[in-house]
């Protein structure tokens, strides 16, 4: 959730770190900091509350000088966000870390280090890693080695980045839980928790992977040790995408330019995945066949709008592939009795590929008994995508804004095709098959059109500028639909938002309904329209304002109260993609006319990388 940058270099790295700070901005914090060691071994460190803003105020009034240095943008666990709290972390005048993830045994560390007269000065876990590291160092008079043995009395999850005085040439960096990269450059290198960082500086990476430690050096090579502190040699991989994804390009909002970048997402999701009547099965990998021949139900597990997507991949296994499905959230599969029934799949869905929970679920779940593990993830290299069986890449590239868009529908688009793959082996109807196919080749140009719909959708959100609560509804697939508009307009606009099955209105919510609680609705051409008609009409008779996304050939007029806004039609396996999309742009615009903060909305972050 936080940000680590560090740099070895040969030239003033002030400037790169606080780079790195922006382009991590989108992860969500609440204060930043750096500490620069100067050519004279010095240890420098400046650090400020909110926005990386404060903390480039600071540095103009007063620059830090050197050639090596760490920098952290942080998001509250322990402590509030204060200056004494932000990071870097230092033990005394001569070492400095930054860390990401939770520490869960500081408690006992901090009691243990306090005994042997540490001072500790913030509220943090992190400050009990500057201390032991300290006391590692004194021992050893070895950086690396100091970082190996401090990680071996840490239990939790952990991107560390550290400095020494003594050793002013180089920093060392760790992981376990929580991801790190190595920039390499030519004659310098960098750390840093995600490649977006160091574009500027670098499109070479080498992932970490868990439990290892490494150490960069000023005109020396990267060094990589695993767990058992062998040395290794790790890939260097090229970053496929531009520097540009990250920039705005001139939208507004990345939020609105990653909801505009969707057709070109979804034609980049179902690039070479398509046959001319079905979807091929490998590409999910060389094995994908063998694993899902055997499969017989399927466990989906994601968090937040990524479970949303496993909602509806439900739906989707269940009608055409004819598969049973079971969808959890993954911070609470692991603490349950989980029965795994024979032949069952383990799909796991997350943008980054580092989402602390469905990491967490996929390595609970290896000793269960799947035939097999999948990944469906955005980010290739990332821990997710290293540890299961199969995987398939969204292609969606970056994506900067907190509230995810172009993620969620690249999630749906990789879901469908695992549908039509596990349907094939199933006995899935050969013509509905190709049907599906010739929709999805399509559906890059309906979502156009939808897109061109954006002014008239501007101009319904403005209905929502004085609201504070509001009311999604939907039925079969499209009650997921709800539920990820109503987390869009919630975590964008502040707007207080609950999604509910249509046929559920009588049961409960519809006390909710009056002249102050717009109802949202999808209505798309389906087995189950004249139900939701039927559940619109109990919302104008308590005087409830409904706001309607339909079908184009839906027979449904406008009237006082009553909102309707016509989508292009599409095959109704694939409603549920292009539903969303209005949805999106609806919450983008009411946060706009609320004045919020929309690519980083407060107390949420991109990437949850702690439990």
């Amino acid at each position: 959730m936080c940000g680590i940058v560090g740099a070895v270099a040969e030239r003033n790295v002030q400037g790169i770190l606080l780079e790195g700070l922006r382009r991590l901005e989108y992860r969500g914090y609440d204060s930043a900091g750096m500490a620069v060691l100067s050519d004279d071994a010095r240890l420098n460190r400046r650090r400020a509350v909110g926005k990386v803003a404060a903390l480039e105020a600071s540095l103009d009034a007063g620059p830090l000088e050197g050639r090596v240095g760490i920098a952290h943008t942080r998001w509250a666990t322990h402590g509030r966000p204060t200056e004494q709290n932000a990071h870097p972390h230092q033990s005394g005048e001569s070492l400095a870390v930054v860390h990401n993830g939770i520490i869960e045994n500081h408690e006992t560390l901090k009691a243990e280090l306090e005994s042997q007269g540490y001072v500790f000065t913030s509220q943090t876990d992190t400050e009990v890693i500057a201390h032991l590291l300290a006391r590692e160092f004194n021992r050893t008079q070895d950086l690396l080695e100091a970082v190996r043995q401090a990680v071996a009395l840490l239990d939790g999850a952990y991107a560390l980045a550290v400095t020494h005085r003594s050793q002013p040439s180089l920093i060392v960096g760790a992981r376990k839980g929580s991801p790190l990269v190595v920039g390499v450059g030519i004659g310098e290198s960098f750390l840093a928790s995600d490649p977006l960082a160091l574009l500027p500086v670098t499109d070479r990476f080498i992932y970490l992977q868990e439990g290892d430690v490494v150490r960069i050096a000023r005109g020396e090579p990267v060094a990589v040790f695993d767990a058992a502190g062998e040395r290794q040699e790790r890939s260097v991989h090229t970053y496929e995408h531009g520097d540009g994804a990250a920039t705005k390009d001139g939208y507004r909002h990345f939020m609105l330019k990653e909801i505009h970048e969707q057709p070109q997402v979804v034609a980049a999701a179902l690039e070479g995945r398509l046959s001319e009547r079905r979807a091929l099965i490998e590409s999910f990998g060389s094995e994908a066949e063998a694993i899902f021949s055997q499969v017989r139900q399927v466990h989906i597990v994601a968090c937040g709008t990524s479970y949303h997507a496993g909602l509806v991949a439900r739906y989707w296994l269940e009608k055409y592939a004819g598969i049973p499905a079971q969808v959890e959230v993954a911070s609470e599969y692991r603490y349950r009795r989980v029965v795994v029934p024979d032949g069952t799949l383990f799909v796991t869905l997350s943008q980054s590929g580092e989402t602390a929970d469905t990491l967490a679920a996929l390595r609970f779940a290896r000793e269960r008994g799947y035939v097999g593990s999948l990944a469906i993830c955005n980010v290739p290299g990332s821990s997710l995508v290293r540890e299961s069986d199969l995987t398939l890449m969204t292609q969606a590239g970056p994506e900067i804004g907190v509230a995810s868009t172009k993620a969620f529908t690249s999630q749906l688009v990789a879901l469908m095709l695992l549908t039509l793959s596990l349907g094939r082996l199933n006995g899935m109807d050969e013509s509905r098959q190709a049907e599906i196919v010739q929709a999805l080749r399509t559906l890059p140009g309906a979502i156009t059109q939808v897109l061109g719909l954006d002014g008239a959708i501007e101009t319904l959100s403005m209905a929502f500028a004085e609201k504070h609560h509001a009311l999604f509804l939907g039925r079969g697939s499209h009650f997921p639909i709800a539920l990820e508009g109503a987390l869009k307009l919630k975590e964008i606009s502040y707007i207080h938002a609950e999604a509910y099955p249509a046929g559920e209105l009588k049961h409960g919510p519809l006390a909710l309904v009056d002249s102050e609680m717009p109802v949202i609705s999808v209505a798309p051409n389906d087995e189950l329209l004249e139900k939701l008609k039927s559940n619109l009409q109990e919302v104008r008779a308590r005087g409830g304002e409904l706001f309607v996304f339909a079908d184009e050939s839906v027979r449904l007029e406008e009237a006082e109260g009553v909102h309707v806004l016509r989508l292009p039609h599409v095959d109704e396996a694939l409603a549920p993609i292009l539903y969303t999309l209005p949805l999106q742009l609806l919450s983008y615009h009411a946060a706009v006319l609320k004045g919020t903060d929309v690519d980083q909305p407060r107390n949420l972050a991109k990437s949850v990388t702690v439990e």
